[in-house]
């Protein structure tokens, strides 16, 4: 079945970020090892047909091979490295809505019981889901049934991830003040001023927890502390526009929110390995020719 699956990913995998027809649906192919890369992660689901990743967030680090999906259920400053090739995954970004739809006309809106919260989990494919996800993939085989299928199909894909391990992490995820819809909301909220100085008292308000209850709760789920995730949301961004070009590090640390050029190349240099301007250059000798996205 995985066979069948990444084969369908074969035909219609376009380029690297490349979205496809069919709604939310993305595909990743590489045939050769490709350099660890940052990024910040959606809420989504990969499903891995052939091959093997490991995603890094701070403390936390999750393994996907083939036949197996990992749901991230918060945006997520993660580095991405694919440890096995070929590497064949079709990736679903999440519809809310028909989600929640789908729980009520399965009569399932009622309390979860609360689990742990994890902004990442590794979970295999059950043969029903990886048959949905094939045709979900098919689908762009024959185009013109896209529009009348591909709304049915993806429902049906929900309908066996709930029956699946990950049903109840999904319906944690789907509640309106979970502490997991809360912890998901505050690190939307960073991402959107990760460049201005915050204070864990005004994150701890934004999530209506005390700050002990969300640094234990956030260090939980992302690996890290908030102001952590906020320094690696800036790092990450520096490191995008250093590989770039056309400003100085000095420029890029304060666009990115550092008062101190100093603090900056400590931090990159000790996250990265390497000082900004070094970093940058080796990462651009190598990208200009390597696929990064996975």
């Amino acid at each position: 079945m995985l066979d069948r699956l990444a084969a369908a990913i074969d035909r219609h995998f376009v380029g690297v970020g490349a979205a496809t027809a069919v709604p939310r649906l993305t595909l990743v192919a590489l045939d050769d090892p490709v350099e660890p890369t940052d990024r910040l992660e959606d809420p989504m689901l990969c499903f891995v047909a052939d091959g093997m990743k490991r995603t890094t967030a701070g403390e936390l680090s999750h393994v996907a091979h083939a036949g197996e999906m990992l749901f991230t259920t918060i945006a997520l400053p993660v580095t991405v490295a694919v440890e096995k090739v070929p590497y064949r995954s079709a990736v679903l970004r999440f519809d809310s809505q028909a989600l929640t739809e789908l729980l009520v006309e399965l009569h399932e809106t009622g309390p979860v019981t609360p689990s742990t919260i994890e902004a990442q989990v590794t979970a295999p494919m059950t043969p029903e889901l990886i048959d949905a996800l094939t045709r979900y993939v098919q689908l762009l085989d024959t185009p013109d049934d896209i529009r009348p299928l591909a709304a049915r199909v993806e429902s049906e894909i929900l309908y066996r991830l709930l029956r699946s391990s990950l049903g109840p992490i999904l319906r944690q995820w789907s509640l309106g003040d979970s502490i997991t819809t809360r912890v998901r909301e505050v690190a939307q909220w960073i991402c959107a001023r990760y460049t201005e100085p915050l204070s864990i008292d005004e994150i701890a308000a934004v999530a209506h927890m005390s700050p002990a209850s969300l640094h234990r709760h956030f260090k939980a789920a992302t690996g890290m502390s908030p102001l952590k995730y906020q320094k690696h949301l800036r790092l990450q961004e520096a490191r995008r526009r250093l590989v770039a070009g056309g400003a100085t590090a000095a420029q890029i640390a304060q666009a990115v929110g550092y008062a101190s050029a100093t603090q900056f190349n400590r931090e990159y240099r000790s996250t990265y390995g390497l000082p900004p301007g070094q970093d940058a250059a080796r990462l651009r000798a190598r990208l200009t020719h390597t696929p990064t996205d996975t």
